[in-house]
């Protein structure tokens, strides 16, 4: 049985995902893959993204249920802008996804690049989640998509392994600072997908398809990830059938991590 034919055995499961859900990055990769699965389970999707040509596309393919806001996490008015495009009056909750800051090891990356990641991955979330609180008295969870590099390092890619941890380790804060307002917060820890972002990570190597079964041999199920298998996990975890998980980070990599 492949991925996604698991997934359409399950499909007909109801998680209680009808309201609106605030999805970043949500217009490629695992954040348009966890606004698919949450569409697929009634609920509609805010689609925050940069590319304004992109996310008006990928609204439409949606259907009715999406709405494109142009936004970028680095901007410190960010819940302004979208509470101008559509009430956040009813979010129930976020899923806080952002790009992966740029490859490189400790000594290859910038400055400029290491403040540009800060701005975008770390001081992004934190800052959007803290005004999402203030301004969405019905928000019941939020999660951010960060990686396993939180938990293991990856191999050249610094700025993550500097980054994530960090985050991992907010997630747990804001849990329980949040938990007695009645809001979860969860941390996904993806693993290798077969995204854009990974296949661009994959053409800088010498061999691509060399670069691929490389990576595939070192996880236990042998194979990338279906983008469709962690918007599943993510739908679960944003939905009442959770309720009782917050402060967790939850591994979706196939078994690649060897961190507990």
């Amino acid at each position: 049985m492949t991925p996604r034919s698991r997934w359409r055995a399950v499909a007909d499961v109801d998680l209680g995902l009808i309201g609106t859900w605030l999805v970043t990055g949500g217009t490629s990769g695992l954040g348009l893959a966890a606004a698919r699965s949450l569409v697929a389970e009634g609920g509609d999707v805010l689609l925050v993204g940069r590319d304004t040509d992109r996310g008006q596309r990928v609204a439409t393919d949606l259907g009715a249920g999406a709405t494109w806001i142009a936004g970028d996490l680095a901007d410190p008015l960010l819940v302004d802008r979208i509470a101008e495009a559509h009430p956040l009056t009813g979010l129930r909750g976020a899923l806080i996804s952002v790009g992966g800051p740029p490859a490189g090891t400790a000594t290859q990356v910038s400055d400029d690049d290491w403040r540009a990641a800060f701005e975008s991955v770390f001081l992004g979330p934190v800052r959007l989640s803290r005004d999402l609180v203030e301004a969405c008295p019905d928000l019941e969870v939020l999660a951010w998509v960060l990686s396993t590099s939180a938990l293991s390092p990856i191999a050249g890619l610094s700025i993550s392994n500097g980054l994530r941890p960090g985050l991992a380790m907010l997630v747990k804060d804001l849990a329980d600072e949040l938990g007695p307002r009645g809001v979860r917060v969860l941390g996904l820890l993806p693993g290798r997908f077969d995204t854009p972002r990974v296949r661009h990570l994959e053409s800088l190597s010498d061999d691509p398809a060399a670069a691929r079964a490389a990576a595939a041999g070192g996880i236990p199920l042998r194979r990338l990830g279906e983008p469709v298998e962690f918007g599943q996990v993510a739908a679960f975890m944003l939905s009442p059938r959770a309720s009782y998980v917050t402060g967790s980070v939850v591994v979706v990599d196939g078994g690649s991590t060897r961190a507990l």
